[in-house]
């Protein structure tokens, strides 16, 4: 019966998002264990307590951009309009324009992006994070960012990560930059 309902849910969440959930139903099927292990995972993917729904959503897309050639980057940035972010912000962040990101996305993009490239930047950002939303904004971020990273990487390594496709962001195809030049 468990099964039964996960595979529902993962089909009805496929439907939503245009998303291939192929690789997660796979795991279902051959091992349910494991499925179910890794269930509260995808809960965890939405944790946020103190940081704004765009800061972390700029972590999100800036960890899936690291490791994904679209599908999952095109999952966050749609999560990422239907939670309210501006889509110029969006756009901002795939494109890696600072100068058009608020303060809270920029802080969001720059913590995620030193982690990412194991950046010098790393504590100056992670400081950053913390005078403004304290420890919470910290580990807000890094649940953002590890978990943008964290399915696109399950799909590779599965073998399902066949695709790469343009990232839009409300129909609109956008140049993405994955790191600077």
């Amino acid at each position: 019966m468990r099964k039964f309902i996960a595979r529902r849910m993962l089909r009805a969440f496929s439907k939503r998002y245009g998303y291939d959930t192929g690789y997660i139903e796979m795991v279902l099927k051959e091992s349910p264990s494991a499925f179910f292990k890794f269930a509260p995972v995808m809960k965890a993917s939405a944790h946020r307590e103190v940081v704004p729904v765009e800061a972390s959503f700029a972590a999100k897309i800036t960890g899936a951009l690291a490791e994904d050639c679209g599908p999952c980057t095109q999952l966050c940035v749609d999560m990422a309009l239907e939670a309210g972010m501006a889509k110029d912000q969006i756009e901002a962040v795939l494109r890696r324009d600072m100068r058009a990101m608020t303060p809270a996305v920029l802080l969001g993009f720059q913590f995620a992006d030193a982690a990412v490239h194991h950046s010098m930047e790393d504590e100056t950002a992670r400081d950053a994070v913390r005078a403004r939303w304290g420890e919470k904004g910290v580990i807000d971020l890094t649940m953002a960012l590890q978990m943008g990273r964290l399915f696109p990487m399950i799909k590779l390594a599965l073998g399902y990560a066949k695709e790469c496709r343009r990232v839009s962001v409300d129909g609109h195809q956008v140049d993405v930059i994955k790191q600077a030049a």
